[in-house]
């Protein structure tokens, strides 16, 4: 059991250095009129890692900030997410992210 615990603790560590789980605050998510004048860096997408009733949300959660995460590697400020329809699933994320 000891033997463990410092795989535990790098393992804890990792998870809060992912921006998946802590986000990336150098990119903001708008809408689409709000990017009228700024330049489109690339489009992104992901399937959410997890789906189902109790874990869908935070796998949606992951997934878009994963996003924001690409964008601002490919040296975007800004994301657009695609629409979806309140309540439906989501097995897709997709973006547009964009430089402003």
């Amino acid at each position: 059991m000891k033997s463990l615990m410092p795989l535990a603790a790098v393992l804890v560590l990792a998870a809060c250095n992912d921006p998946g789980f802590r986000g990336v605050p150098e990119v903001r998510a708008a809408r689409a009129n709000e990017v009228a004048a700024c330049q489109l860096v690339s489009n992104i997408s992901m399937e959410p890692g997890v789906y189902g009733p109790v874990l869908a949300e935070q796998g949606l959660r992951y997934a878009r900030n994963k996003v924001m995460e690409t964008a601002r590697q490919d040296g975007a400020n800004t994301v657009v997410f695609e629409q979806v329809e309140p309540g439906s699933d989501v097995y897709l994320v997709r973006a547009q992210a964009y430089r402003c």
